[in-house]
């Protein structure tokens, strides 16, 4: 970034899987290169099949990239609000211990760090971060 630019805010649509697509995982390289270069990500919107990145019951193979992680760690390091949409969550079986408690189901499936949110949070996003990309 040159010294007369100014840091934007981001916000990141993600609508692919974590898994079966390039989609979220360009989601997360475009992070990477936006937080390189100075500016900030507020929050990472999954919705539709990108509800997946928030599964806490992704197990990929030892030799492969966890995304999930690697969005978590992100999250965690720049604090990054990393959020699923919670009806589009609950349609995959993405569910948050509250979610699980209301309907009395046994576990919960939801990423640590992730949260769900409906989709005012994204129409929140649209009205208050400089830029808003969607994968």
């Amino acid at each position: 970034m040159s010294q007369s630019s100014t840091p934007l805010t981001y916000a990141l649509l993600v609508t692919g899987p974590a898994y079966g697509t390039q989609s979220a995982r360009n989601a997360y390289l475009f992070a990477q290169s936006v937080l390189e270069k100075g500016h900030s990500i507020k929050r990472i919107f999954f919705y539709q099949e990108g509800v997946l990145n928030g599964s806490g019951l992704t197990v990929p193979a030892n030799d492969e990239f966890d995304l999930v992680k690697a969005w978590q760690a992100m999250a965690m390091k720049h604090q990054i609000r990393l959020e699923t949409c919670v009806s589009a969550a609950l349609r995959r079986g993405i569910v948050s211990q509250s979610e699980a408690e209301q309907h009395q189901l046994s576990t919960s499936s939801l990423a640590m760090g992730v949260t769900q949110a409906g989709l005012g949070a994204l129409a929140e996003a649209l009205l208050t971060e400089d830029r808003v990309v969607q994968f």
